[in-house]
């Protein structure tokens, strides 16, 4: 067989007198946690439900120190009222300006609301939806009449109010007025004047026998204002309104105390030095629900982590002894795992409540009955972790070379199963809000002495009125069902990230 012949020059050393040492590496060395999240970061939909969580944390952190009221400050008047922001209400964008719809108005109720705009200067009709015009036959005749449906300023609807005050106090509120040029005290109507009706302070105007308006030839109201001197209270030598012509009473005369007809917008402004300003509107208590929501919103969240991290802890231990001991010891602790998980939450809860809450507080209480119960699921994941991984050869090693169980146990096996619990830890958190509102919503707890308010018993105080007031239940299910999701995709995400069979692979 003939080969081809190679000149000898071809064969040359490369490294000829050369010393080879091994090289250092040229690129770093990525540890676990930094491979875990370059691999969270491709998952976007776990990435966008981060930031969107660290957003509602921040709005449970930032929203009560934002808002200008706190959680005790509950008003009796404006009660489930819509959001209201004066200075947007005024630029007419159709947001923000205490909207409320009423349908079917007839022309003796618009005639009631313009009234209210005429004696307050606050029209409360913001703007007509629609016209409905019914026949009807009346005394062998055909009329026609016309309904409305109007959207109006809910705030400027309340209108006047009936309030007593001491001297001292009547006394302040004229002052306050002198000070500000802002009308509170109006003029005192009579129910004798005004046939009779006692629970209307929004009729200052003469009326008929059915309480309709008795308008001029000009079409305009007759006021119907005391002159009364007798029935005047204590003095007054404050301002007055515009067509007063210096003889009508502001106050009724009472045994120490006198009753007036107030403006309660006026009043709110003097009582909080601001107007109404309820970004998100108010609750069955007249509680400010963009606060509410921050402050049942952190509770909610400390609670499940504070939940979650005793259940991890628990669990962790638990699920240990029975993944690395096996055998009898497992199947003892695996049965006493079975009976508890038999035993119903809600009944827990409930017979906690009625118990032992007595004794060491309704919170402490409530805690105790999600971990009664709520470490098994950890303790199981742990038992799994802990056969998966007690056989592999680091761990025969480590125990060729005479480690303890307590070190096999915590650090050679526990370690590598850490990232797994984590994440199932972060799944958690979620289902403990989910129940923790339940349980309020239902009203089996009520933590709103310890909170002040939680998520779900603002949803509770909502259905009550969702048809009248839908923004009470809107706003607390909206925040609820954006942490729910997020929790849940941020966890899906890092359980993924974490899954020790993918460090290293590229997508």
């Amino acid at each position: 067989m003939d080969y081809e012949k190679i000149p000898a020059e071809k064969f040359t050393f490369v490294q000829e007198n050369e010393k080879l040492h091994d090289r250092e590496l040229q690129t770093k060395a990525r540890s676990f946690f930094a491979d875990a999240m370059l691999r969270f970061g491709r998952n976007k939909s776990s990435v966008i439900a981060a930031w969107i969580l660290a957003l509602l944390i921040l709005y449970a952190v930032v929203a009560p120190l934002l808002s200008p009221y706190d959680i005790q400050n509950q008003d009796s008047i404006y009660i489930n009222f819509p959001p209201y922001i004066r200075s947007i209400a005024d630029m007419h964008l159709g947001i923000l300006d205490g909207a409320r719809t009423l349908d079917s108005q007839n022309d003796n109720s618009m005639l009631a609301w313009k009234a209210i705009g005429v004696e307050t200067g606050m029209e409360p009709v913001i703007r007509i939806l629609g016209t409905h015009d019914t026949e009807m036959i009346q005394k062998g005749q055909t009329i026609t009449r016309t309904t409305y449906d109007i959207e109006v300023n809910a705030y400027y609807l309340k209108g006047m109010i009936y309030k007593t005050f001491s001297y001292a106090e009547f006394q302040r509120i004229q002052d306050w007025q002198n000070e500000t040029g802002i009308q509170v005290l109006y003029p005192y109507v009579e129910p004798r004047d005004i046939n009779n009706i006692s629970d209307n302070p929004n009729i200052w105007y003469q009326v008929d026998s059915r309480g309709n308006a008795v308008l001029d030839d000009n079409g305009d109201f007759i006021p119907a204002y005391s002159t009364s001197v007798d029935k005047a209270g204590a003095e007054y030598n404050s301002l007055r309104i515009p067509d007063d012509p210096g003889s009508y009473i502001y106050s009724y005369g009472r045994s120490g105390s006198v009753q007036c007809r107030v403006l309660y917008y006026n009043y709110y402004r003097y009582l909080n030095g601001m107007e109404p300003a309820y970004l998100m509107g108010t609750n069955a208590l007249g509680q400010d629900i963009f606060c509410g929501i921050g402050v049942g919103a952190r509770f909610s969240i400390i609670f499940a982590i504070l939940v979650s991290a005793v259940n991890l802890t628990i669990g962790a231990f638990y699920g240990a002894l029975q993944g690395y001991y096996g055998g009898w010891v497992d199947m003892l602790l695996d049965r006493i795992a079975d009976i508890l998980s038999g035993v119903p939450f809600v009944v827990v809860t409930t017979l906690f409540q009625l118990h032992l809450a007595q004794k060491v507080g309704i919170v402490p209480s409530f805690l105790f009955a999600f971990v009664l119960t709520g470490w098994i699921g950890m303790s199981a994941l742990t038992r799994k972790q802990f056969y998966r991984f007690k056989s592999q050869e680091f761990v025969l090693a480590a125990r060729t070379l005479g480690a303890s169980d307590g070190r096999l146990m915590f650090k050679h096996i526990f370690p590598n199963a850490i990232g797994t619990i984590i994440t199932s830890c972060a799944l958690v958190i979620p289902g403990v809000i989910s129940s923790e509102t339940s349980m309020t919503y239902l009203g089996i707890v009520n933590l709103s002495a310890f909170a002040g308010t939680t998520i779900g018993t603002l949803l509770s105080q909502g259905n009550a009125v969702v048809t009248t007031a839908p923004h009470a239940i809107l706003y607390p299910s909206i925040f609820l069902g954006l942490l729910m999701i997020c929790f849940n995709l941020f966890g899906n995400g890092l359980r993924d990230a974490f899954n020790p069979t993918t460090r290293g692979v590229d997508d």
